[in-house]
């Protein structure tokens, strides 16, 4: 009973994350589900695409009633990534891709994550004009970007908002506060994909799944709120710090 209590509290931080930043819910979500919960990789990595992928759809209904998604970006981006999310879920089945390596390789992508998010803290990156990316034939890099985060998605269980926000900023040519709202939409899709991808592989705990979606839920609503009292600059870095710590945890583990 304790370990489901502390489960779904840090099922709460996951909301959070995702509503105070946009992103890093997945990179939370797995080593709960493994470590915490006991879940076996391959269907933790199932069950955090259900969680992070409910819970970023109902972070991203704030964004899209501010108007600060844009749906002609998602358009481009999603095809490609919820391809890419499918075959990096199948790619899981694979002879030889064990759990350990689906680890080391979350606790590589996680370490990655952490750098970006700590870097990111103190520099915010401007949009280039739509107009400019275009005419440097840009815009192909926008699915290209896509196919790639959507396979890391599929395999290991990371939503990608860390490279989801950045791609849409410098290529897309849109704010960040739109980068940030099309990238919770697009996560959702993404995990759609892969949850079709891990279908029949694993078996699922769909109760268990739901009640953390459920709890995730009232993190991101909270998290949605206190955004706009808190520095997502300082709280960016603070959770940069955090999620190196989990990435040197798993790697260490493995």
């Amino acid at each position: 009973m304790l370990i489901l209590i502390v489960g779904h509290l840090l099922a709460i931080c996951i909301g959070l994350s995702l509503g105070l930043i946009g992103g890093g819910g997945s990179i939370l979500a797995v080593p709960v589900l493994v470590y915490i919960m006991g879940i076996g990789t391959k269907e933790a990595i199932a069950m955090s695409l259900a969680i992070v992928g409910s819970v970023s759809l109902l972070g991203m209904l704030p964004h899209w009633r501010r108007g600060n998604v844009n749906f002609k970006t998602f358009a481009i981006f999603t095809p490609t990534a919820m391809i890419g999310a499918y075959f990096g879920a199948r790619l899981a089945s694979f002879p030889g891709i064990t759990d350990t390596i689906q680890m080391m390789t979350f606790g590589a992508i996680a370490l990655l994550a952490s750098i970006l998010m700590i870097s990111r803290s103190n520099h915010v990156p401007k949009a280039v004009d739509p107009s400019v990316a275009k005419d440097n034939s840009r815009w192909w890099l926008i699915p290209l970007g896509g196919l790639g985060v959507g396979v890391i998605t599929g395999f290991v269980g990371v939503g990608g908002g860390f490279a989801i926000v950045p791609v849409l900023v410098l290529l897309g040519g849109i704010p960040i506060k739109e980068a940030i709202g099309t990238s919770l939409l697009i996560i959702t899709f993404n995990s759609i994909a892969g949850i079709i991808g891990y279908l029949g592989q694993v078996p699922i705990n769909w109760s268990l799944t739901f009640s953390m979606t459920i709890a995730a839920s009232l993190g991101t609503l909270g998290g949605a709120y206190l955004n706009q009292f808190i520095d997502g600059k300082r709280l960016q870095k603070f959770f940069g710090f955090f999620v190196l710590g989990i990435a040197t945890v798993v790697l260490l583990q493995h």
